[in-house]
């Protein structure tokens, strides 16, 4: 990962996570070191470091900076971990598990977004990272079974080979819901098969479309 001197507004919000209840301090310093400017268009640069989402190609967006801050600390992703993410977009919640854990693999549905998240993790250093194309319901059966899962879009319900992928002592977090409702952002742990289910936040997230957009 290539040093990079935070800016001001970076610091700030950092110190508003902290305020908002984020107490990780490895997912802190893994979003401390990661240029959020790098992950957004030209044109929103100005709000990298705003504690909001921002819309990215494809009419999918980058999640507010709380909101990835939340998934990945219930996550609790650890060195030795592999982790599968569901939804690469523009690579910074992507970024964020790479410092944490030892593998990242990511399925995205759009190539526009994937050859533009690889493009940022060569440019920012970092090599444990392998995007995948294909149908985020279907998950990277290649190289299951993962220590954790994080679900970056909604579906209306828990995938089946998600939950099959998943290693037992595992977690996962997705929200879940339609498209239109308010859905509930979930952290699921595996237990002899077993989901135990603790309810995060009630969030809004693009949906999680079935099928590979291969064209976009």
């Amino acid at each position: 990962m290539i040093e990079f001197e935070p800016p001001v507004a970076l610091i700030e919000l950092i110190m508003s996570l902290r305020a908002k209840g984020i107490q990780s301090r490895r997912v802190l310093a893994a979003m401390e070191r990661t240029p959020r400017e790098e992950f957004v268009d030209g044109s929103y640069a100005e709000d990298a470091y705003r504690d909001q989402a921002l819309p990215i190609p494809c009419g999918q967006t980058i999640s507010q900076p709380y909101i990835v801050a939340l998934m990945t600390e219930a996550l609790d992703v650890e060195d030795g971990h592999t982790v599968l993410e569901v939804g690469t977009g523009s690579g910074y919640q992507t970024a964020i598990l790479a410092q944490l854990a030892n593998r990242v693999y990511s399925v995205e549905r759009y190539r526009t977004l994937k050859e533009k998240a690889d493009a940022r993790f060569a440019a920012i250093g970092l090599t444990n990272i392998k995007t995948m194309l294909g149908d985020g319901r279907d998950g990277y059966p290649a190289q299951a079974p993962y220590d954790r899962i994080l679900v970056t879009a909604a579906s209306p319900d828990i995938p089946a080979p998600l939950v099959d992928q998943l290693a037992d002592g595992g977690i996962i977090v997705l929200p879940v819901g339609g498209p239109h409702d308010i859905q509930k952002l979930l952290r699921l742990e595996k237990s002899g098969g077993e989901l135990v289910e603790t309810i995060l936040a009630q969030v809004r997230f693009v949906p999680l479309v079935p099928g590979q957009a291969s064209d976009l």
